[in-house]
């Protein structure tokens, strides 16, 4: 009879008393979740949004999320086969790195995938992300949609880069301005301009690769094979 994986005592990295009870609990509770849930996803978040994170947790109340500490998430799945939770749980553990997170639930791959691909959200890009289409605001009176910009607006954009100017108490631009192009790393400022004139250039989505089943991990992919 093989021996039991579940009696394995595994070593958390050293901390404070406080952030060692944080791990412990993260620790053990995901390993509950694995003895509780048929299947246990591996997901990435794309321009991830607290607000729209909350909307697939009320989403799925009967499932459980987790995201962050991709080192302890994977010690307490078990990163060799020796010190694995579950027979092959270590090639999932292998899975968690990036903004990646677990999900346990006893709804099957398609489910999953279904709605994961619909659940997508439009969202302000910030600094550091990558321009997803070119943004040009025309010469003339600046208009934000149907709205005229203020005038107390002026010095504010200005600051952030763009060449304005005050005409009669208009905010004015005397040619077009390029704030990114397609490709472009976004800077702060130009995150700053895109969120003044409601471009939307960030999609909060997630997506699935790989997930545990049955005591074997099976790519999303391999599935339409």
């Amino acid at each position: 009879m093989p021996k039991s994986k579940r009696a394995k005592i595994v070593n958390l990295t050293k901390t404070d008393k406080k952030g060692r009870e944080v791990k412990d609990k993260l620790f053990e509770e995901i390993r509950e979740c694995a003895d509780k849930y048929a299947y246990i996803y591996v997901f990435e978040v794309l321009n991830m949004r607290n607000t729209f994170m909350k909307e697939v947790r009320a989403d799925w109340t009967t499932s459980r999320f987790f995201l962050g500490r991709n080192k302890v998430m994977a010690k307490a799945l078990g990163t060799t086969e020796e010190e694995e939770y579950k027979n092959n749980l270590h090639y999932l553990a292998s899975k968690l790195t990036g903004n990646v997170g677990l999900m346990f639930t006893d709804s099957a791959p398609e489910e999953v995938r279904k709605y994961f691909a619909n659940k997508k959200e439009l969202d302000f890009a910030r600094g550091g992300a990558i321009a997803t289409q070119e943004v040009v605001i025309p010469a003339g009176q600046l208009m934000r949609g149907d709205t005229i910009v203020p005038h107390n607006m002026e010095p504010q954009l200005r600051k952030l880069g763009m060449p304005t100017t005050l005409v009669n108490g208009a905010v004015m631009l005397k040619n077009d301005y390029t704030v990114c192009k397609e490709g472009d790393t976004l800077t702060p400022e130009q995150a700053h301009i895109l969120k003044h004139f409601d471009h939307h250039l960030a999609e909060f989505h997630l997506t699935v690769a790989h997930y545990y089943h049955d005591g074997k991990v099976v790519e999303m992919d391999a599935m339409d094979a």
